[in-house]
């Protein structure tokens, strides 16, 4: 049997509830080209036990002739920093190394409602710390489009397993870009929302004021129909927003009359030639399509990296604090409490965290708050002005994803300011809650490999239905060429 995998989510759920296939054909499907060939890739830290059960109570509802959601039976990787209980959920740290969740995440819980199955949980930068997936204290993530290369972080393992054909659909999470820049280097679209669209309730915190849940999928109709499931009001996240999800009923929008702006700060980042053409290619079709383009300065984004960072780093010295080996995190025992917290927190956590812990607990210190972090909020506001004005004149804003395709492993290693400025062009949305898109919409070769290139389309605050609009327009406008399943390589 052909893997149903290679079809759309709603294709696949579709023959499920006809009965053409079955949802433990689908899952089992899955799991065994996952077994095949994850090996080289890599997404998986874990699978779902229960998967097949689950799979077996939708084909029982739909053998009784009840009614199911619109993506009832279809596999779904899960980053491994959201909760599902039962379930290992490591955040990709040693500290975490042997956490059974408890509870399950509102998103989670959410997929559940609506019939799909949690098939495993994908590899990540440990505590969504890093641009690449290097930083996971478990293994690689391998780009399936060229092994060599990193799937981009810190969703590289959902990013891969979307790519790699294994699901139709992943959740991520965006802190700074960890959606859009792995959707981007792997060929895959992948979304951010406005700032409460997505419960956060249940996702191992990061830096709070900056974590969203994001999806990611091969098809903008896939990925509504995610979104339109998962989003909405959660009584258990207090930043939680009141909005009805419509994200399926925008697809047939189009751009019509839309107003499209360039930021020409992040024309200026481009250093590839692969993402030269492809800004040019949406300008191009999009403009076919009744759209105009124009282009516009932030000067504020020249902050963006700093302000970043400060605040990022901040609450993650804030939020850490939490794994001292004293309650649910690894913990090595010694003679005395204070040895042993400092080498529970020594051998749990990797350099990265380490690094970014020392750097947000110093621009916490008395004496240079002031200084950096009260500075750094003043820029955030900045650059969320910036914007507004921004989008007085234009309806949404493109940038390249990334300045570049996928790395080499170890090429920004040693280098953790060039890793950092890998994401600046992502990095601004996060500051000023604002929704984004990564939309597949190239290529490049390099030495023999044709890497992916993704342009990101922003939207004013709530207005990320806008974003699937355009979104489904240019998947439409160019027969979905860039949103294929990468190559088998190796």
């Amino acid at each position: 049997m052909i893997s149903p995998m290679f079809e759309t989510a709603l294709a696949t759920a579709q023959k499920i509830r006809s009965r053409e296939i079955s949802a433990r054909e689908t899952v089992q499907s899955a799991l065994n080209d996952i077994d095949a060939r994850d090996g080289e890739i890599g997404a998986f830290l874990s699978l779902v036990d229960s998967a097949l059960e689950q799979a077996d109570g939708i084909d029982a509802q739909i053998a009784r002739g009840e009614s199911v959601g619109p993506l009832a039976g279809v596999p779904i990787a899960l980053k491994d920093n959201l909760n599902l209980t039962g379930t290992l959920t490591t955040a990709g740290s040693k500290m975490l190394e042997h956490y059974r969740s408890p509870y399950s995440a509102t998103v989670v819980n959410k997929l559940l409602g609506g019939g799909l199955i949690p098939i495993g949980k994908t590899n990540m930068d440990e505590f969504a710390q890093g641009s690449s997936t290097e930083k996971s204290a478990f293994q690689l993530t391998h780009n399936p489009h060229d092994l060599s290369r990193v799937p981009g972080g810190t969703s590289g393992g959902s990013a891969a397993a979307v790519a790699a054909g294994f699901v139709p659909l992943a959740l991520g999470t965006d802190t700074g870009g960890s959606v859009r820049q792995p959707a981007a280097f792997c060929g895959t679209l992948g979304f951010k929302p406005t700032y409460g669209r997505i419960s956060r309730y249940g996702v191992v915190a990061t830096a709070s004021s900056l974590d969203q849940v994001g999806g990611l999928a091969r098809s903008s109709a896939d990925l509504a129909a995610l979104l339109d499931l998962i989003s909405g009001h959660d009584p258990l996240d207090a930043t939680s927003l009141e909005v009805l999800p419509r994200f399926t009923g925008a697809l047939s929008s189009g751009v019509q009359g839309m107003r499209f702006g360039f930021i020409s700060e992040s024309l200026g980042s481009a250093n590839s030639s692969g993402v030269v053409e492809a800004l040019e290619r949406v300008k191009t079709v999009l403009e076919g399509l009744g759209a105009t383009f124009g282009e516009i300065s932030l000067p504020a984004l020249e902050y963006n990296i700093a302000a970043y960072y400060i605040i990022n780093t901040a609450e993650i010295s804030s939020n850490l604090a939490r794994y001292d080996g004293m309650v649910y995190s690894s913990r090595v025992q010694t003679s005395d409490f204070n040895s042993s917290m400092s080498a529970s927190r020594g051998q749990g956590f990797g350099p990265e965290v380490v690094r970014r812990i020392l750097m947000g607990t110093y621009a916490l210190s008395s004496g240079y708050y002031d200084a950096f972090y009260s500075k750094a909020l003043k820029v955030r506001r900045l650059i969320a002005n910036d914007f507004a004005r921004a989008f007085e004149g234009f309806d949404v804003l493109v940038t390249p994803t990334s300045p570049f395709p996928a790395f080499k492993f170890g090429e920004f290693s040693s280098d953790p300011l060039a890793m950092y400025l890998a994401d600046v062009d992502t990095v601004s949305l996060n500051l000023a809650g604002l929704p984004g898109i990564s939309v597949p919409a190239g290529f490049e070769t390099l030495e023999g490999s044709q890497l992916p290139i993704g342009v990101q389309f922003i939207g004013p605050v709530l207005g990320d239905e806008r974003l699937l609009s355009v979104s489904q327009a240019f998947e439409e406008a160019t027969s979905s060429e860039f949103l294929q399943v990468a190559p088998r390589v190796g």
